[in-house]
């Protein structure tokens, strides 16, 4: 028999003032979607975003291949039983340079505006930080508004977004007696062999990527609800003779009058030179599709891949409006146990780089403290806490938490000491090694 006076096992901590912080559980899918569909939407408009709620809805289903009923945190008012507050933990992994790490991916913030700026988002950061840890991420990441994250110990450090936008005028029209030269076709459960090969081929041009395994590539496939807002509409391209030959993940209704696409890979040897022109007829038929449907206006297409694509090499002209990206933020709590990490990586880039087999030391100021690079013939033979001192300054120097767009590629050096006057470098070997060590690099990739 259950002790009625015994603690909930789900609360974690009481916030005081009627407030306790607690665990989701499979009975919240119901209340926390309508919650979530609430906060994310228009309320001035009382018209709440029905995605947002069936993606809760669907998270808490319990299928999800690496998020379970419990990964929600909740703040709850005692005194009328209603969440308050709340967000959750995608946990995930991804590869840097190919070397795979574990990342934790918060989600789904909201406060109702009645309960905000009571500190009730900090609580439940310092939980899922203390969930991520225990589940052995280096790295989290969140999309969201500016600033607000960098609060929390997080910096903009990754490209998020961007692309290339055309509009009807620009889809390439076929001849009455031309054949189409590929196809777009509804993918199927056969296919997922297919989805992962050519997501690990397109891996090789990203710094940062997720792979998916064959359950994850299911569960996007098959496991999300019609109206999730996470949802794509993923198709195969393939030959007229039923070949393969790439995926495409477009967007399930328009948006701002455009169908977006935020999935197109090719496989090895396909040339998308090819491909381009039939896909692009095929979504400009979906837009149509979709207008019709929705009884709202269809304008343009828009490639969401990022600022470097091969899509975009060959369609410059039919995708004439660049769109910039924006950033995710990240957060690594450990640097110093990242950088041991991702060491084969680096001792790649000194390998093919002007600074081969170099032997020295590069001492890294965060002002407060720092790391100490020691290398080796060319190896990352030690890497160690340091502190700068008046004597010892070391040997660049990078405010705050700006090092982790050098050290994901986000920006180059030299990008950093013209953004930020404080960002320093003391002499010409440790540029040439923090060069060769964090080049700029492009990612783009579909996270979980």
């Amino acid at each position: 028999m259950t002790d009625p006076m015994a603690p909930d096992p789900a609360v974690i901590r009481d916030l005081g003032d009627g407030l306790i912080l607690r665990r989701s559980t499979a009975a919240d899918a119901e209340p926390l979607a309508e919650f979530n569909a609430d906060i994310h939407g228009d309320r001035d408009a009382n018209t709440p975003d029905e995605g947002v709620g069936v993606w809760t809805r669907d998270l808490l289903r319990g299928d999800h291949p690496t998020f379970g009923a419990g990964d929600f945190t909740i703040v709850e008012d005692t005194r009328t039983g209603k969440t308050v507050s709340s967000l959750n933990l995608i946990s995930q992994t991804w590869t840097y340079d190919g070397i795979p790490f574990g990342v934790g991916r918060p989600e789904l913030v909201a406060t109702h505006p009645d309960y905000r700026n009571r500190g009730l988002v900090r609580a439940q950061f310092e939980v899922v930080h203390q969930w991520s840890a225990e589940r052995g991420h280096k790295v989290q990441a969140i999309t969201g508004i500016p600033f607000y994250y960098r609060q929390f110990g997080y910096e903009m450090a990754l490209s998020l977004g961007g692309g290339r936008i055309g509009y009807l005028p620009h889809v390439p029209r076929l001849k009455p007696d031309q054949a189409e030269p590929y196809r777009v076709r509804p993918v199927a459960e056969a296919d997922l062999p297919f989805l992962v090969e050519v997501d690990a081929h397109a891996a090789k041009r990203s710094l940062i990527a997720c792979p998916r395994d064959l359950d994850h590539w299911r569960y996007e496939l098959f496991g999300k609800s019609e109206r999730n807002v996470s949802r794509l509409e993923i198709r195969i391209v393939e030959t007229p003779a039923g070949e393969p030959a790439g995926v495409l993940g477009h967007s399930q209704k328009l948006g701002a009058s455009r169908v977006g696409v935020e999935l197109f890979e090719l496989r090895p040897g396909v040339s998308w030179v090819a491909v381009m022109p039939s896909v692009l007829r095929y979504l400009d038929a979906a837009g149509a599709a979709y207008a019709e449907r929705e009884q709202k206006p269809y304008m343009a297409l828009a490639f969401w891949l990022g600022e470097d694509h091969p899509a975009f090499q060959v369609a410059q002209t039919r995708l004439p409006d660049v769109r910039r990206p924006y950033a995710w933020y990240l957060r690594v709590a450990d640097l110093l146990d990242f950088v041991r990490h991702i060491a084969p990586a680096l001792e790649r880039r000194l390998a093919a780089s002007v600074t081969v087999g170099h032997t020295g030391e590069l001492k890294l100021s965060f002002y407060r403290d720092g790391l100490r690079l020691l290398l080796q013939d060319g190896k990352l033979a030690a890497v160690e806490s340091w502190t700068p001192t008046v004597a010892d300054d070391g040997s660049a120097a990078f405010p705050g938490r700006t090092f982790l767009q050098l050290l994901f590629g986000y920006r180059s050096l030299e990008g950093l000491r013209s953004a930020f006057p404080d960002c320093w470098v003391d002499n010409d070997d440790a540029r040439a090694l923090l060069n060769a060590l964090f080049p700029q690099q492009s990612s783009r990739f579909l996270p979980i």
